[in-house]
């Protein structure tokens, strides 16, 4: 029963440094970028995109193509980012325990 009651009080603690960063994840800012930095997308930690930038040189009304493939391509550069950031914060919060395939956290 020791054993138990150690894993509860373990699994109760885990819960809250997974609550607290989650909290913390919301004003993670991360940045991706695309053509040579000329367009940027800022995203949260929890993949909420916070901010675009764009350089009005590679703004070309008859190339418009262009420009949405560079935007996303930031996106998923972002994206990209803060998976591997909040992988990190997740090894940190789980003492390195590796959790079940498909199980991500906190989304």
């Amino acid at each position: 029963m020791k054993n138990l009651a150690g894993m509860m009080k373990q699994a109760h603690q885990m819960q809250s440094k997974m609550q607290e960063m989650q909290e913390k994840l919301v004003e993670l800012q991360v940045e991706g970028q695309s053509g040579a930095g000329m367009v940027k997308v800022m995203l949260n930690g929890k993949g909420e995109m916070r901010g675009l930038s764009i350089d009005k040189t590679i703004v070309d009304p008859e190339d418009i193509e262009v420009l949405e493939d560079l935007i996303v391509a930031a996106y998923n550069d972002a994206k990209v980012k803060v998976e591997a950031t909040v992988s990190e914060k997740m090894k940190e919060v789980t003492g390195g325990m590796n959790l079940p395939e498909g199980f991500k956290l906190p989304f």
